[in-house]
């Protein structure tokens, strides 16, 4: 298997309780866990709200909470593995797209439970985030997350807008189809130009968005700004949180109602 293809065996039966990840893959669990690792910024964010005190790391890029005060250890693509594995934590969160197998299975074969996350739509997302809380938090319905399924269930608006999603440049990649941010933009009314390109993050010339009503411009991955994208295009151009586009946890119904803002005002 190659990175970004994780392992799904069949779960082993157990007397203790049994949940699976996105996968597949079996986490059994005797309590809660209460040792928890996240290398996924918007589930670092999610479980600090939910579970308060439960996080012992994150990566350096997990930057909400603002005053998370947990260790840091390394990127999403490096995790300090040999440290997480000193930690001792009851359980490690991880994602398909962000993280890499060689780690998860690192961690695995050390004795770390790794549940893994795999989110390429608004309702998945959301199904994933209830999995992992039913196992982190038994019992509990986080308030945001039931306001989030709330309004993510609107209807899109009638009135629909052609956008392009750049996420990088040099050399300028978007976003394509099959992807969280695409699928949250097609429930706001927009429609994706790039979503017919092949790869989940085609690699596409700014000359190519004359099909284009709108630009939409995050701050991440890529820092776009006022002084560094809008230049290169043809079409209007608005700045967006990245933030808004890709995580999915307590950020969400804010998200739905600043991006449909940033789209109608330049739609």
């Amino acid at each position: 298997m190659s990175d970004g293809t994780f392992d799904t065996h069949p779960a082993r039966r157990s007397g203790r309780t049994r949940f699976e990840d996105d996968l597949g893959r079996p986490v059994v669990s005797d309590a809660p866990p209460r040792r928890i690792v996240s290398l996924v910024p918007s589930l670092t964010e999610a479980i600090a709200h939910t579970v308060p005190g439960a996080l012992v790391g994150a990566t350096d890029w997990c930057s909400h909470p603002p005053d998370l005060a947990v260790e840091r250890l390394r990127g999403t693509k490096n995790p300090h593995v040999r440290r997480i594995i000193e930690l001792a934590p009851d359980l490690v969160v991880a994602n398909r797209e962000e993280n890499r197998e060689r780690h998860v299975l690192h961690l695995r074969e050390a004795g770390v439970p790794v549940w893994v996350t795999d989110v390429r739509t608004v309702p998945g997302a959301l199904a994933s985030l209830r999995r992992l809380f039913a196992l982190l938090a038994p019992g509990v319905s986080p308030d945001w997350l039931t306001e989030a399924e709330t309004v993510w269930a609107a209807p899109p608006p009638s009135e629909r807008v052609r956008v392009a999603v750049p996420i990088w440049r040099n050399p300028w990649m978007f976003v394509g189809a099959d992807t969280f941010a695409h699928d949250l933009l097609h429930r706001l009314g927009a429609d994706n130009v790039f979503a017919d390109r092949p790869g989940r993050y085609p690699t596409v010339g700014p000359e190519e968005t004359s099909e284009a009503d709108l630009v939409v411009l995050p701050d991440e991955p890529y820092a776009f700004g006022p002084e560094d994208g809008p230049e290169a295009f043809d079409v209007p151009a608005v700045h967006v949180f990245g933030r808004d586009l890709t995580w999915y946890g307590p950020s969400l119904p804010a998200a739905h109602r600043r991006l449909s803002a940033a789209l109608t005002r330049h739609g």
